[in-house]
């Protein structure tokens, strides 16, 4: 199908809604697994700290597979790649669905790392070649707020439904509807290619961005036990470096590289890619010891619907600031947006830094609220300079890497704060501390971390510049709910074949 139409096209209704439905689906059910993690242990006799890899092990696939799977659509076809990532994600589903040990559970969320992203990838890809101008554009915006309904909805509907079917219910509700997406792609979406696009695939980039990752998440889960200066971790660190030496020697050499190396000369790309990385990975890890916190018997003793429920705050006030993150960064500059917002998140993990077991759930609520929405500030801002900064024909590799950026901060954070959770929780126990005042000292030191990592983003401030000022749209907006989960160009993106 050409893309090359008239300036202002409509996307029709069959491609938004397989669109955005399924990207409402994948990112519901990305937000949800953290709150079920509890429960899933109890089931399956697996510790918490296996089934981490169940919200890892997603990232890793996630940040290998999201930019390779939109290539793969350029050259085979969209619509056809779009599909396999929905008959992946059905499988997955049922096979967690049916799983009755960790190691299942993990696998399942594994493989469903790699059908997600193909999903978000190539849904985007469809809506974009089947409609121009401001037609594209309102396309756009419904994907983005259904990407960000999916991902503030997944917590309620995961705790919701391990109350009302067991853990399993999300999975299956989630196959469902993933299915009903495929006839309707078969029916109303038309098969388009980039007719332009090299043939060459960069399948060794991919494999090397895991290897890069893998042993690297794996020294950040495990060091506290094999120590950190033991020989295993110095492997795994040694290993990252050797994969990341030959990725950069593969991504010059390559017809089509994974990630063109040229843009990471761009100082306000690199910014705002690491800023956008530090805001995945601190949400993230945020969620998990949020989760495993609330739902401890020793700490609050919630069950999961009420665990999801409880982390409403920090949901609330992302959707709450929204409409105002475009405009503050239109009317202050990008780069005092972004420090605002970091300073605000560092402001409130470092109110959490204090808690103690004898804190009620009411202390929690305005820091969660503050650190939620200062990382709201900083994402949106961020996620606009990545895209803006480049020219028109290289919208498509910035927004590439900063939707990876996403998925390698939520693997790296997740694993280092459920490291840190871990084995400070577990050196108080031993040195004699109550379970409670050993789960609050886990809490605190994590959000230390977190507050020092927040604090961080604050330096990245200096190399991101001032957003040029604009005339704000609904797309606008619709990118900044989204930028959470995913980044999404806020102008109309050039013809493709």
């Amino acid at each position: 199908m050409s893309a090359t139409a008239s300036p202002d096209r409509k996307a029709g209704l069959g491609v938004l809604l397989a669109a955005s439905v399924s990207a409402l689906v994948v990112n519901a059910n990305t937000s949800a697994v953290t709150i079920l993690l509890p429960t899933m242990s109890k089931d399956t006799g697996a510790p918490v700290a296996q089934l981490q890899w169940a919200v890892v092990g997603y990232s890793l696939v996630g940040a290998a597979v999201i930019v390779t799977s939109g290539a793969l659509g350029d050259v085979l076809g969209r619509r056809k790649v779009f599909l396999a990532g929905l008959l992946l994600f059905v499988a997955s589903c049922v096979f967690i669905a049916l799983s009755d040990t960790g190691g299942g559970i993990i696998a399942g969320r594994v493989i469903q790392g790699a059908a997600g992203s193909t999903i978000l990838a190539c849904g985007m890809s469809l809506l974009s070649v089947a409609s121009s101008g401001a037609g594209q554009m309102r396309a756009i915006t419904i994907w983005g707020a259904a990407s960000a309904a999916g991902a503030a909805l997944g917590p309620l509907l995961g705790g919701l439904l391990v109350d009302l079917s067991g853990w399993q219910g999300l999975f299956w509700i989630d196959a469902a509807v993933a299915a009903a997406c495929i006839p309707l792609t078969l029916a109303r979406v038309e098969e388009s290619r980039d007719l332009k696009r090299s043939r060459s695939i960069d399948f060794l980039g991919s494999l090397l961005i895991a290897g890069i990752l893998v042993p690297l998440v794996l020294a950040l889960s495990e060091g506290g036990d094999w120590g950190w200066a033991s020989a295993a971790v110095f492997g795994c660190l040694a290993i990252t470096v050797v994969s990341t030496i030959l990725f950069v020697v593969v991504e010059r050499r390559v017809p089509a590289p994974l990630v063109d190396l040229k843009l990471l000369r761009n100082r306000v790309l690199v910014g705002s890619t690491i800023a956008i990385l530090i805001v995945a990975g601190t949400i993230n890890a945020l969620m998990y010891i949020l989760s495993l916190y609330f739902q401890d018997p020793a700490a609050f003793g919630m069950g999961a619907l009420r665990a999801g429920f409880a982390t409403l705050p920090a949901a609330a006030a992302m959707i709450a600031v929204t409409p105002l993150i475009t405009p503050l960064a239109v009317k202050i500059g990008t780069r005092l947006a972004i420090l605002f917002g970091f300073a605000l998140a560092a402001v409130g993990f470092g109110v959490l830094a204090f808690v103690e077991s004898s804190w009620s759930y009411a202390a929690f609520v305005i820091p969660l609220a503050a650190l939620a929405a200062g990382l709201g500030f900083a994402n949106g801002p961020a996620s606009s300079a990545s895209t803006s900064s480049v020219d028109a024909d290289q919208v498509g590799q910035a927004s590439g890497i900063s939707n990876m950026a996403r998925y390698v901060g939520g693997s790296l954070f997740v694993a280092g704060i459920a490291s840190v959770y871990n084995s400070v929780t577990v050196n108080h126990e031993k040195s004699g501390a109550s379970a409670s005042d050993a789960l609050a000292a886990g809490f605190s030191r994590s959000a230390l971390v977190l507050a020092i990592c927040s604090a961080a983003g604050i330096l990245l401030a200096v190399v991101v510049g001032r957003q040029r000022r604009k005339q704000l749209k609904a797309v606008d907006l619709a990118a900044a709910a989204s930028a959470v989960t995913h980044t999404i160009p806020t102008e109309p993106l050039p013809a493709a074949d």
